[in-house]
């Protein structure tokens, strides 16, 4: 069913339509007073009302037809701005991907580089360390050999002192021996000759 209000008012078929529903002002008058159409008017006010009724639907079909247009338009003008949006979106999405991949790889190499430059100084720190220490065992050989010459040296003189000593110890109780034996055989011979 048609509504009268999807008419476009301005229309040239409104127009009509509203001329075909005046009375005309030429009809015959009745002796009561009331106008009274004649057939011929009737049929003619009906068949400009039925072409402006098919006009009338033809521009209803017209608007429905650019209302669905103007509908399939938006829609389509709809799903561009989302495809639009949607590839911004993605090419958003792929370049915080791509600057949160390139962060991660600087990351990763400042971590590898500070590791690398760790790795280096720890290797220079131990190899000090080594230095360090084997100079500090020459040191400790070195002050231990002199040590030990030192004690070797002592115990040497103290050797030879000790048999210089006993040496002398011994020299001097040979001599006491010696002359004790004498004056003990000195004595016996005196004796003997006294005696004989």
């Amino acid at each position: 069913m048609i509504q009268r209000e999807q008419v476009p008012k301005g229309s040239e078929q409104a127009k009509q339509a509203e001329k075909v529903v005046k009375p005309p002002e030429q009809q015959a008058v009745k002796p009561g007073g009331a106008a009274v159409p004649s057939l011929s008017e009737i049929l003619e006010r009906a068949e400009k009302a039925y072409a402006a009724y098919m006009d009338a639907q033809k521009e209803v079909g017209k608007a429905y037809r650019q209302s669905e247009l103007e509908a399939e338009k938006s829609y389509k003008d709809s799903e561009q701005r989302a495809k639009n949006s949607r590839d911004a979106s993605i090419r958003q999405a792929l370049g915080a991907r791509d600057d949160a991949i390139e962060r991660a790889v600087q990351t990763r190499d400042a971590a590898i580089e500070r590791a690398v430059k760790a790795r280096d100084a720890a290797i220079a720190k131990a190899e000090q360390a080594h230095k360090r220490a084997i100079g500090q065992a020459e040191q400790a050989y070195k002050d231990s050999e002199l040590q030990a010459k030192d004690a070797c040296d002592e115990s040497t003189k103290q050797a030879l002192r000790n048999y210089e000593q006993a040496i002398s110890q011994a020299w001097s109780r040979r001599g006491e021996t010696t002359q004790q034996a004498w004056s003990i055989y000195a004595k016996e011979a005196k004796e003997t000759k006294e005696t004989g």
